[in-house]
């Protein structure tokens, strides 16, 4: 039920499946982020399948996965209310893959908002002000009872310039937390339906990070991993060095997911150090600010030259944007300010990623990533034919 084969590599870049209970995921793979238990101004349809709808049917972008949030998801509606209504899959009416945050991210976003210990985190919640509690045992709890295909353990965010010894204090309390929450998934864990993940933290440090590493593998034989704590401020290149060092140093025969990461070119330089999952509210909130992913990099829907435009965003692109309306349309509803605008430029650049992903596995499996890589670069990024 939570299985993971490796089909074909190309360097460090791998492709395979992922088994899960609600269905399987082809990696490398995009997660469209549901924080709310949706992803904005996107519905299931939109989103599900292509396979699982009609062979015609161009409003679907093909996820296979999509991630909610613990921390927001108790605050607003709650557990038991999700739990009353079916657990998450039947509430936000999605009937693939499922995974969801601990809330852990959210120490680091709502740091004026929080005060962490060793129990736990107190948050002041957003939507009332009232206090609420997560600790790794609760983090856990409310995770089996929304019924995701994976849990991840709850964790200790800190900013990328974060010092060393910040670093070290929040991996060493996060390695902490894991222990509870695994300690607490056992005892919850009645069948195999849910999956819990590890979150690997160090900020910028590689010594940091190796050493936690080892000490997560100590701990159990563990299903997938993910990478925590980066693109939180700290450059680029500094993520992709870091990304290549570990690269050898993780396990080859679990999944590797990079969190909070959904940048064209960033998920095109994680693949390429062998990386297998990705998730990122960025194709969704810059498509509600007009700017969209595009072969020939981001375009501002909303700028004069697109007026009148008949183009469509991306000849290449079978969503339902490309294959319905021009540029100058798109256009029009962003000045108009009409809610529809919103929704195609997000299901674009969701499809975008999804279909970036689709074309990355397939060079991998002509064992051809890096020629395929540096063209995709010339061409995005602008770099000429050098």
């Amino acid at each position: 039920m939570f299985e993971f084969e490796i089909e074909a590599e190309s360097g460090a870049a791998r492709t395979g499946t992922l088994t899960l209970p609600h269905g399987t995921v082809e990696t490398p793979m995009f997660m469209p982020v549901g924080t709310q238990g949706n992803v904005r101004a996107l519905s299931p349809n939109d989103l599900r399948s292509v396979r699982a709808l009609s062979p015609n049917d161009l409003r679907s972008v093909g996820a296979t996965l999509v991630l909610a949030n613990t921390y927001h998801l108790h605050v607003r509606p709650g557990e038991a209310v999700i739990e009353a209504l079916g657990a998450l899959h039947r509430f936000m009416g999605w009937d693939r893959p499922l995974l969801t945050d601990s809330g852990g991210f959210q120490v680091f976003s709502l740091a004026g908002f929080r005060h962490v210990d060793e129990d736990g985190v107190e948050f002041q919640s957003h939507v009332d002000g009232s206090r609420r509690t997560l600790t790794p045992e609760r983090a856990t709890e409310i995770q089996w009872t929304l019924g995701a295909d994976i849990a991840m353990a709850f964790d200790h965010v800190v900013p990328g310039g974060a010092d060393e010894p910040t670093a070290r204090d929040a991996m060493e309390r996060t390695l902490r937390w894991l222990e509870r929450c695994g300690k607490r998934h056992e005892e919850l864990k009645t069948s195999g339906n849910q999956t819990l993940w590890p979150i690997l933290q160090g900020g910028t440090h590689l010594e940091l990070r190796t050493e936690g590493l080892q000490r997560i593998l100590a701990l159990g034989d563990w299903t997938g991993l993910a990478i925590g704590g980066l693109s939180v401020g700290e450059p680029k290149p500094l993520m992709y060095d870091l990304l290549g060092a570990l690269e050898s140093r993780l396990p080859p025969a679990v999944p590797r997911y990079l969190m909070g990461v959904g940048f064209p070119e960033d998920l095109v330089a994680a693949v390429e150090r062998g990386v297998d999952l990705f998730d990122c509210v960025a194709p969704t909130r810059n498509g509600r600010n007009g700017s969209a992913f595009t072969p020939d990099g981001p375009v501002n829907i909303r700028n004069a030259e697109h007026r009148e435009d008949s183009r469509p965003l991306d000849a290449t692109c079978d969503c339902e944007t490309c294959t319905t309306f021009s540029r100058g349309y798109l256009r029009h509803l962003f000045v108009a300010e009409e809610l529809l605008g919103l929704r195609l430029l997000s299901l674009h650049n969701v499809r975008y990623l999804i279909r970036l992903a689709t074309d990355m596995r397939a060079a991998i499996r002509r064992n051809a990533f890096g020629p395929w890589a540096a063209e995709w670069r010339r061409r995005y990024l602008h770099l000429g034919s050098a």
